[in-house]
């Protein structure tokens, strides 16, 4: 993915701290003793790799004295700037685009998490977050889904693994309130969702989950997301080539109907 023009103002903000920092006589492992917060966090954020969240900001002008300088740094920063950088570009596209297309392998996609199973979610990253970055997080997650209750429906189409909504992530109650959340997506105007159940004798989806987005203007771009990091893909041979295995899985999984029959299923198992 290209660095986003904007990516320059999170920069800035972390020069900021550190300059703030070092006036106030702190080393990066000093000040995040104070605060209670990791050293790699400080350093992610000076080094602009990470964003710095409002409360946090809020609690460091407190500690080096900057009366809010970065506080209100954070509030005026734009909007794409307040989720990772390499998920900024696709944040922009998602809000806006006309078509929204999903395959996910061992979790719940985030469009569909409830808010408790989203926590949970964050929570197994490795390295941690802080509960103050979980929090931030999880409300980002949750602000992104009205896209599925817009005044004209988004065209949305989700395929899940059957894996994943085998899996207890969070415990008992937030796996029934997360199938249950499930079936109230899948029947949301505009919203199409189907499982791939486990046995399957052919597989177009190995290589990994990856979302697909038309946007207004009809542009097809696609993303994906590994263990080695995350990628916005625009080229077109490459979108081209996740488009046609999304219609592979299509047909390879349990149609719309036997979905929500799965699902009541799996609500009169729980």
């Amino acid at each position: 993915m290209q660095p986003r023009k904007n990516a320059s103002s999170q920069r800035l903000v972390g020069a900021q701290l550190a300059l703030f920092r070092r006036l106030a006589g702190y080393t990066q492992r000093e000040l995040a003793e104070r605060l209670n917060v990791g050293e790699e966090t400080i350093a992610s954020i000076e080094q602009g790799r990470r964003p710095l969240k409002g409360d946090l900001a809020e609690r460091l002008d407190l500690e080096l004295g900057t009366r809010g300088v970065l506080a209100v740094s954070v509030e005026y920063m734009p909007e794409a700037e307040k989720y990772p950088v390499w998920g900024a570009e696709f944040v922009d596209n998602e809000r806006d685009c006309f078509t929204h297309y999903s395959y996910d392998v061992l979790v719940v996609p985030g469009l569909l998490q409830t808010e408790n199973y989203a926590r949970a979610v964050f929570r197994t990253r490795l390295p941690m977050y802080s509960e103050q970055e979980i929090a931030e997080l999880v409300a980002a997650r949750i602000e992104r889904q009205a896209i599925l209750r817009r005044e004209v429906p988004l065209t949305a189409h989700f395929i899940v693994s059957q894996a994943a909504l085998m899996d207890r992530l969070g415990g008992d109650e937030v796996y029934a309130e997360q199938l249950q959340q499930l079936r109230v997506c899948a029947g949301l105007p505009g919203v199409s969702l189907q499982i791939m159940p486990f046995g399957q004798t052919t597989h177009a989806g190995l290589s990994g989950p990856f979302v697909l987005l038309e946007t207004k203007d009809h542009r097809l771009l696609a993303y994906t997301d590994t263990h080695r990091g995350s990628q916005f893909i625009s080229a077109p041979d490459d979108v081209s080539r996740l488009a046609m295995k999304y219609a592979m899985l299509r047909t390879q999984a349990l149609n719309p109907e036997e979905t929500k029959g799965l699902l009541d299923r799996l609500l009169g198992e729980r």
